[in-house]
């Protein structure tokens, strides 16, 4: 805790408890130790905490139940708030030498040697140097400051709650504001705060150094400023900025001055908040102090001080000379003074001082004590007592309890002058992000209602990720667009964006993921609409061929040409053309597995039949030879079994294909970034491969005995045509490979169904039109005479 509050330092309370055996009372010794020249004046507020200390004293020794018939003394000096002075008096008690100004003249003999514990210096910096010698010693000292160790972290917090993330913090330099800065900096960072600049400055620097941390203020972008400041420390500051304000500042004020109304003053505090020990009651107390007379005030020359800067005038009686001309005439009522001392409004550091009093007293009760027996003659150590005051820190006497801060923020009253209002509460005990409690409303900078912004970068739009700048801090960044297939949906500072799951895509704005969009062979697409088309005309030009084929059964040239295998191979040709519709449309389990085999099966059955159709051409002229007797073995039962063993085979292949690995219907998320393909997958590639290498099989064979069969008689031959079909076939399915490796989303499936239509044209094209077309156009070359070669051939 900071008592210290402004240039003028008076009574920063080095307080000794004295036990005295004795039972002797030492009288108040309040002294004037040492005093700095920039220093003139005495705080009343700091004298109000000596005398708080007194009171508590008073009120210890008329108690029975603590320390009964026992008696504390208590030792009061000034250290005008230099650490020197202080370390100087806290060798005095740890080498138990009585003090120069002691002034015992109530006890038999000295108390120094009897110091088991202290209350600690009101400011930070010098309480801090004098627990470090002290603890060497073992002599416990209770800090009336003590509650800092958390306070740094909740500021951070506080931070933190209002959405600040660029500050600016100045602190002071010395063991206080740096020690309190630098806690309050490993918080900042673990809450993600930024900070612009960390300015240190102590009043004894040199002027220019203060102008400097001044014009750091001035000139930068961050709108909260963070002042871990010493209350001398902080009126350099205030005056300095002053002299050329900056920009409207939100100030966020350490204890020591967010509470000193002595600030009040500076309108560019406005809006300043901060925490504070909350306010407190002491029964008795505002009496006590105000119980003060001329008389009384002439025992103690602090007090006789007190007394005539408060009235300006000269106690009769005193000795010395006084700066003040007028003598005290008796008027002067103490209860009509308005100053720090007399206002118990807000006792706040005071109750810190009576709960630090209390602690020391029952630690000696621990110690010498057993119920409401005390042994007076019990000698006992100070690291006794020190280790009862750990037992007492944890009871209900705890002076640091887990840390309730009160939430401070400067306001103008109607007058318009700037008050303190207490507008919330900060409990660390409560769920992280529940430890603020708000009552009322605050009023910020400028004496806005929202709370002010202070960022280095504003927050990054939906869309966008933060990228970091490179040689500044991580709160200074730039905005980039999200990656492909990335979004961030909400505005902040995020670093990295979330990546669409792989059936969903970013929409333009990159804000959020949307559903892709699906790609295959539909029956309303255009694609599919022109190869539907031609797969129904080329079924209808098969059908139509076998009406002809059927209706001229009886004609040479369908009887010549194996009849049974033509309307086998036009009933398979419409199936291959038909099969094709299978490709189009959403792929189900059904649809996709149905798809190939229909496929592999009337496809092996068509060249099945263009292969028994080409056997039977060369068995029937090497029959003509003498002697030959072949075509027994090749009749029309032989083509039929033929037929249904080259099919079978394929049967076999797909059954085997459709029960080890069948083709299944998925959705192709790579191929494309931004849809979705429905295909088919193969389950099985072997199975799929084998279906295709046997119909090529057939092909290959078939356009090898076509081929052998091309320079019979012409027209008896048809050979000829079906090594033309067999070519086409081998060059579309050759073709077909690579371009059904190669094609993409649902132009593979369209590759597939060319490739089916292709051949099927071709075979029908090269082995029937010709027929046709004598049958319909030139009826007088459809003759046994005309095929047997006896009449000469005209051109077509």
């Amino acid at each position: 805790m900071q008592i210290t509050s402004s240039l003028v330092s008076f009574v920063s309370v080095l307080w000794m408890a004295v036990f005295n055996p004795a039972g002797c009372k030492a009288k108040p010794v309040s002294c004037r130790l040492w005093t700095e020249p920039q220093m003139p004046g005495m705080d009343f507020r700091e004298l109000r905490f000596a005398r708080a200390m007194e009171f508590t004293i008073h009120e210890i020794n008329n108690r029975t139940d603590l320390l009964p018939d026992i008696t504390l003394g208590y030792q009061i000096y000034d250290s005008c708030s230099a650490v020197p002075m202080a370390i100087k008096v806290a060798f005095q008690f740890a080498n138990g030498l009585v003090p120069i100004f002691n002034y015992v003249n109530s006890c038999s003999k000295s108390v120094a040697a009897a110091v088991p514990a202290l209350v600690g210096e009101s400011a930070s910096t010098p309480s801090i140097s004098m627990a470090r010698i002290l603890g060497l010693f073992g002599i416990p000292q209770v800090n009336i400051i003590g509650y800092t160790t958390s306070f740094p972290a909740a500021l951070a917090r506080m931070v933190k709650f209002f959405g600040w993330t660029w500050i600016g913090a100045v602190r002071s330099d010395s063991d206080y504001g740096n020690n309190g800065m630098a806690a309050f900096l490993k918080t900042a960072q673990e809450e993600g705060i930024c900070v612009e600049y960390s300015e240190a400055y102590y009043r004894t620097q040199p002027r220019s150094k203060l102008e400097r941390v001044a014009n750091v203020i001035r000139k930068s972008t961050a709108r909260v400023i963070v002042a871990f400041l010493a209350s001398g420390d902080m009126k350099f500051l205030l005056e300095e900025l002053a002299r050329q304000p900056p920009p409207p500042l939100q100030w966020i004020g350490s204890e020591t001055w967010i509470i000193e109304t002595e600030f009040l003053r500076y309108n560019m505090c406005a809006g300043a908040i901060g925490f504070g020990i909350p306010r407190s009651v002491i029964p008795g107390l505002p009496e006590f102090l105000l119980d003060l007379s001329p008389e009384q005030a002439l025992q103690s020359p602090l007090l006789m001080e007190f007394w005539e800067r408060s009235f300006s005038c000269s106690l009769k009686g005193r000795t010395g000379s006084s700066e003040f001309l007028r003598e005290c005439d008796g008027s002067e009522d103490i209860r009509a003074l308005q100053n720090p001392y007399t206002d118990t409004s807000q006792l706040r550091v005071t109750n810190m001082v009576y709960k630090a009093t209390y602690a020391i007293a029952h630690a000696i009760h621990g110690v010498i004590c057993s119920g409401t027996q005390c042994d007076k003659t019990l000698k006992f150590a100070p690291w006794q007592v020190h280790n009862c005051l750990k037992q007492v820190s944890n009871s209900h006497l705890a002076l640091y309890p887990v840390a309730v801060y009160e939430l401070i923020n400067w306001q103008f009253k109607k007058d318009g002058a700037l008050n303190f209002v207490p507008v919330g509460y900060y409990d660390s005990s409560k769920p992280r992000g529940q430890e603020f409690r708000m009552n009322s409303a605050i009023s910020w900078v400028g004496g806005q209602t929202e709370v002010p912004v202070s960022v280095c970068s504003e927050s990054c739009p939906p869309g966008t990720r933060k990228a970091v700048q490179k040689g500044r801090p991580v709160c200074c960044y730039d905005c980039i667009p999200c990656a492909e297939g990335e979004i961030s949906n909400k505005t902040g500072y995020s670093l990295d964006c979330l990546r669409c799951s792989a059936e969903l895509w970013p929409n333009t704005k990159r804000d959020s993921c949307l559903p892709k969009s699906i790609e295959f062979l539909s029956w309303d697409d255009t694609l599919g609409i022109i190869l539907t088309v031609f797969s129904v005309t080329g079924a209808f030009i098969a059908v139509c061929v076998t009406a002809v084929f059927y209706k001229h059964r009886a004609s040479p040239i369908v009887r010549a040409n194996n009849s049974e295998l033509s309307f086998l191979l036009l009933f398979s040709l419409t199936l291959c053309f038909l099969c094709s519709l299978t490709f189009i449309g959403r792929p189900s389990e059904w649809s996709c597995m149905l798809r190939h085999t229909v496929f592999g099966i009337t496809f092996v059955l068509c060249i099945s039949c263009v292969l028994g159709k080409t056997i039977v051409v060369l068995m029937a002229f090497r029959a003509t030879l003498p002697g030959s007797n072949v075509m027994k073995w090749f009749g029309l039962p032989q083509q039929r079994l033929s037929v249904l063993a080259f099919t079978l085979i394929q049967v076999i292949i797909c059954v085997l294909w459709l029960t080890i690995s069948p083709p299944f219907p998925f959705k192709n998320v790579k191929h494309y970034k931004d849809k979705i393909i429905l295909e088919c997958g193969l389950g099985s590639d072997v199975g799929f491969w084998a279906v295709l290498g046997y119909i090529g099989f057939l092909a290959v064979l078939c356009f090898i005995l076509a081929f052998l069969a091309r320079k019979l008689p012409d027209n008896f031959n048809e050979a000829k045509f079906i090594t033309f079909s067999m070519l086409i076939f081998c060059a579309v399915w050759i073709t077909f490979i690579p371009a059904y490796v190669s094609s993409p989303g649902k132009f593979t499936v369209a590759v597939e169904i060319f490739a089916i239509l292709a051949s099927s044209f071709g075979l029908i094209i090269c082995i029937f039109a010709p027929k046709c077309f004598i049958i319909v156009f030139r009826p007088e070359q459809n003759t046994k005479k005309h095929l047997m070669g006896k009449v000469p051939s005209k051109a077509l």
